[in-house]
């Protein structure tokens, strides 16, 4: 049984994830303080907790299917949403099923989703794309291929990370690209915030995990041709301000405008490295 639990506020824990929780034989989480916390919460112990974390998914799943098996009633739990979604759980769910055992869910809190309700940005479509590659080519990319996409983008990021990751989703998106980012969801201080990414870059301190909502690539498509022409128009300036420039006004990726800006010499001298 997958048990969604709060992501900030206890009150929010339903009456059935509470059911579930008192009539669980045993009880997979994170972590047992903070599994401690909910149960005590709801007036129960913390007995027969055992730890199902990133580290000790793979290895506690045998010991899992072998509960199953004896006819105990095992609930997954994570610390807070719902297990899988960016969270334990995924591997375990998979070899439950891979073994023919029941999965069932109590369905209830999730972040991302939460996250899209507050946006306030035309989501008829959405992709979640939980965290982005950390470095390298593959966070390159992955940031490449998202900022074409006509569907808006779920991402989770640490405190720690935003200002890099704003400055990243800037220079990809095009500093003009509408966002959302909403921390401490439920809880006392939460807090949205809505506007450009470049205005991100500019807010990105504070604490608390954020889930950014990046609004879909613009259905007006701005051309290469578009493009050349604003760099004709710009006086004496280095390739780098050029870029800066013409990725502000036209709203789209720095380092496109820059890869272009880099032969656009031949055609216009004034424009120097």
């Amino acid at each position: 049984m997958l048990v969604a639990t709060p992501i900030g506020n206890l009150g929010d824990i339903s009456r059935r994830a509470a059911e579930e929780l008192r009539g669980a034989d045993v009880i997979a989480c994170e972590d047992t303080r903070r599994t401690g916390r909910l149960l005590a919460h709801l007036g129960l112990t913390a007995r027969n907790c055992i730890v199902v974390n990133e580290h000790s998914e793979e290895r506690q799943i045998p010991a899992l299917l072998q509960l199953l098996r004896d006819g105990k009633r095992v609930a997954l739990v994570c610390d807070a949403g719902t297990p899988g979604i960016a969270d334990p759980g995924e591997r375990v769910v998979a070899s439950v099923a891979s073994a023919g055992g029941e999965i069932t869910i109590v369905p209830g809190p999730s972040a991302p989703v939460a996250a899209v309700a507050l946006s306030g940005l035309s989501l008829g479509r959405y992709v979640y794309e939980g965290f982005l590659p950390r470095g390298g080519k593959a966070r390159g990319e992955r940031l490449a291929e998202l900022a074409l996409s006509p569907r808006s983008v779920v991402l989770l990021e640490s405190p720690h990370r935003l200002e890099r990751t704003a400055r990243d989703l800037a220079a990809a998106f095009g500093p003009r690209r509408r966002v959302a980012a909403v921390r401490e969801l439920t809880k006392l201080h939460e807090e949205v915030f809505r506007g450009t990414l470049v205005e991100l870059c500019e807010r990105a301190g504070g604490q608390g995990e954020v889930v950014l909502v990046i609004e879909g690539a613009p259905k007006t498509v701005i051309t290469d041709e578009d493009i050349l022409s604003e760099l004709s128009a710009e006086g004496p300036l280095s390739v780098r301000s050029v870029a800066d420039e013409v990725s502000r006004r036209l709203g789209v990726s720095r380092s496109r405008v820059y890869k272009l800006a880099l032969n656009y010499p031949q055609a216009n001298p004034e424009i120097v490295e």
